[in-house]
């Protein structure tokens, strides 16, 4: 539903037109070299697959394709770090249609679309870089860190993790083991206490 109003506000631009949809990162991956697109819209929370590591092989096989993140999920944990992926802009769904068409023709045009709160935020964070470091002890995590650490939160197992990611159980007990070392947790129960509670608060009070 929101791929078929978001193509249906593009399409009444005079000019712009969606060249192609996809409903997982896979198939993007694969409609990508047929339609050839200026701008790709991604989600963060993809199904089969992590945005931030879409992001990131889309980039690395087609590096001109400029990429907007439209994503439910809080700016101020994820916009960063999409940003580092490789996006050009980071806007969230609760936005009017207005500013979302704005954020599109901005990236088109070569720049990079945040809202002024996010932007404010980077920033200052360069400014200062000891208050990006202070703002929350998740920032401290890598892209793969924090990707498993969500996971956890969502109940998900050593093994369905490994699955998913199409990586080792061994690789994922390292990164739990960095995690809780990063986040100064204690045991493993801490560790799933802590990212079932980030999942529920979804980022906003932690």
């Amino acid at each position: 539903m929101m791929r078929v109003g978001l193509a249906q506000l593009i399409n009444k631009q005079p000019d712009m037109e969606v060249c192609g949809e996809a409903g997982s990162p896979a198939e993007a991956m694969d409609q990508i070299p047929k339609h050839h697109p200026d701008l790709i819209v991604a989600d963060i929370t993809m199904k089969g697959g992590s945005g931030l590591e879409f992001i990131k092989n889309v980039l690395a096989a087609h590096g001109d394709v400029r990429i907007l993140v439209v994503s439910m999920h809080d700016e101020s944990v994820y916009a960063e770090r999409a940003l580092r992926a490789g996006a050009c802009g980071y806007i969230m769904k609760e936005e009017s249609a207005e500013y979302l068409v704005t954020a599109i023709q901005r990236v088109l045009d070569g720049g990079i679309y945040l809202s002024e709160t996010m932007s404010a935020r980077l920033l200052k964070s360069i400014a200062n870089p000891k208050s990006r470091s202070s703002h929350s002890p998740l920032q401290k995590l890598t892209d793969r860190e924090f990707e498993i650490f969500q996971l956890i939160g969502r109940g998900k197992t050593t093994g369905e993790i490994a699955g998913q990611l199409h990586i080792s159980p061994r690789t994922v007990d390292v990164h739990r083991g960095q995690i809780k070392e990063k986040l100064h947790l204690k045991s493993g129960t801490a560790l799933v206490h802590h990212a079932v509670l980030w999942i529920e608060t979804e980022g906003h009070s932690l």
